[in-house]
């Protein structure tokens, strides 16, 4: 049985929804793999020596600036960051080859930035005969050294036409991409469940004949949400604020003259978006194309504030004309008149986007786990070609097998 290991963080939440919804989607198609859900965090610093030093989780500062909505600067700080990586990239390859050594992975699969070089080469030195992929979770890269690492033997699975272009141009191997139709979606919003709308809608305390609007700023909120709250207090809403329990008690305290719903956090997404007729919220790829799923015009903001790696998500809105997207909150209102006023022409546009991308990642790590073993058995072969059909029951061979490449250890 093959052993999968996804690795994830929990900067942000996407990763670890992406690596979840895969696992999931593996479990549900009885795949026969060993699937492994890997924190990168703990096998870097497995005895939290960083969180006993600073107070928080090495991802803590990343998620208290999300919900904060203090997000200028990050470009920089995201270079200083990646400076240091490289800084300390012998010490991170040698704990991940001592890991991997341990636990022997055939296929590590990365869904998170920054990091892959360094999982990559600690792979290729623990376990020269697996596979190393990358799933972008992101729209496109934020070159260099983000997602794509150029020169190296990294598989990459690319969710848009322009994450496919980049990584061409950057002078990836063309046998080594591999496009899906978007990003990875959790599996529960294909599945055809009955729903009655207006049901849902009165049980939350809502009114079924006004329009609604989905307010989400991923796991972890944004004071922004506050901003959009305050224009809208006539308008019916749903407004998630995930882990930010502060600001779930603002939003509850905030007059307003509509229905609305403050959740916390919660695994009902596809449900609540289900009542909803449009996404008002930050630009994260898990949002966006959750919400186009779920068939909602989505509604984001792009200025100074606004993510480095998230800047092209808004071009692709504007691209593919499936949402508004406005410099500033501030103009909230006009832009959900306007989405209302072409709520048809938006449905009609998002309901040809087709994205069944966590089901074709699964056909693509089977491909990658084929070819794998493919080449191990022709490396066999070679091998017995050379020292005859009896030479892997010598025990002289064996031992210069354990000197071989791990792709002859086979025989």
């Amino acid at each position: 049985m093959a052993t999968i290991d996804l690795v994830y963080f929990n900067a942000g939440g996407g990763h670890l929804a992406a690596a979840r919804a895969l696992e999931e989607t593996i479990r549900r198609q009885r795949r026969p793999w060993n699937v492994r859900l890997v924190n990168l965090f703990e096998i870097l610093d497995p005895n939290g020596t960083f969180e006993r030093m600073t107070g928080m989780k090495p991802e803590g500062y990343y998620n208290a600036r999300l919900a904060s909505g203090w997000t200028i600067g990050l470009g920089r700080e995201l270079r200083v960051l990646q400076a240091l990586i490289r800084l300390c990239h012998d010490a991170l390859v040698a704990r991940l080859t001592a890991h991997w050594r341990a636990t022997r992975p055939d296929l590590v699969v990365s869904l998170i930035p920054n990091f892959n070089r360094a999982m990559h080469d600690a792979l290729a030195r623990a376990r020269p005969g697996a596979t190393y992929a990358t799933v972008l979770t992101d729209f496109a890269d934020f070159p260099p050294n983000f997602w794509i690492e150029p020169g190296t033997s990294q598989q990459l699975i690319c969710g848009t036409a322009r994450a496919v272009e980049q990584a061409r141009a950057a002078g990836c191997d063309p046998r080594r991409l591999h496009a899906t139709s978007g990003m990875i979606v959790r599996p529960e919003f294909y599945r055809a469940v009955p729903f009655d709308r207006d049901a849902a809608m009165r049980e939350l305390g809502l009114d079924p004949t006004r329009p609604t609007g989905f307010v989400m700023f991923g796991g972890h909120g944004s004071r922004a949400m506050r901003v959009v709250a305050a224009r809208l207090r006539d308008r019916q809403l749903v407004l998630v604020c995930g882990h930010n329990a502060a600001l779930a008690a603002r939003l509850r305290a905030m007059h307003a003259t509509a229905p609305r719903v403050v959740v916390g956090f919660t695994p009902r997404i596809r449900d609540l978006m289900r009542v909803a007729d449009y996404f008002i919220g930050k630009p994260g790829p898990g949002s966006i194309s959750e919400a186009l799923q779920a068939g909602l015009p989505v509604i984001v903001a792009r200025n100074a504030w606004t993510m480095p790696q998230e800047r092209y998500n808004t071009e692709w809105i504007e691209e593919h004309e499936v949402g508004v997207v406005l410099d500033s909150f501030r103009s909230v209102r006009a832009a959900v008149d306007a989405t209302i006023d072409r709520i048809d022409e938006f449905r009609a546009r998002i309901a040809k986007i087709r994205n069944v991308a966590v089901f074709e990642v699964t056909e693509i790590l089977a491909r990658l786990l084929d070819d794998a073993a493919a080449a191990r058995r022709a490396t066999c072969g070679d091998y017995v070609a050379r020292h005859g059909p009896s030479a892997c029951a010598d025990r002289a061979v064996e031992i210069n097998l354990r000197r071989a490449p791990s792709a002859a250890r086979s025989c």
